[in-house]
């Protein structure tokens, strides 16, 4: 089982693989293995108002909770396809500065019934919530998805 060091290269080389990703210039900001946060510079997200594109936002939401999925996936010493199946996101208040987007799961969800759900029937789901939070910590952006995994045969 890789270290959460390698773990992280390794999240950050795939996001990087994906062309239209590679594009947005996002970097792990941090993750303490409860959340995940990833990094973007506003001046590769601007929106035809100066502040963050909306589209940028969600796309960042979801590749934070996809890797979030996807690192603890991988913890469990699991290979699997992870997909988002659904978001709901709530566009709050405008942002003109750098996109900090932050995932977690969720408070009705656990990780352990997610990794034995997998183990057993090879496929979960889980939900998970993240944001985008304004310099002055009020929220620009919310987002609630649900996420899929498929163990590869």
């Amino acid at each position: 089982m890789p270290s959460t060091d390698q773990a992280l290269r390794a999240l950050n080389h795939h996001y990087q693989s994906m062309p239209p990703v590679a594009t947005m210039h996002l970097s792990i900001a941090g993750y303490d293995g409860e959340r995940l946060r990833l990094h973007a510079p506003l001046a590769q997200h601007l929106n035809d108002k100066g502040n963050a594109f909306g589209g940028s936002l969600i796309s960042l939401l979801t590749l934070a909770s996809w890797g979030l999925v996807t690192m603890h996936v991988q913890a469990a010493g699991l290979e699997a396809d992870v997909y988002v199946a659904d978001s709901e996101v709530r566009y709050l208040a405008p942002l003109y500065a750098d996109i900090e987007a932050v995932s977690q799961l969720a408070e009705d969800a656990s990780w352990d019934d997610f990794i034995h759900m997998l183990r057993s029937r090879g496929r979960a789901r889980t939900t998970l919530v993240a944001h985008v939070p304004l310099p002055d910590g009020r929220i620009a952006t919310t987002c609630r998805s649900r996420y899929v995994a498929i163990l590869k045969s």
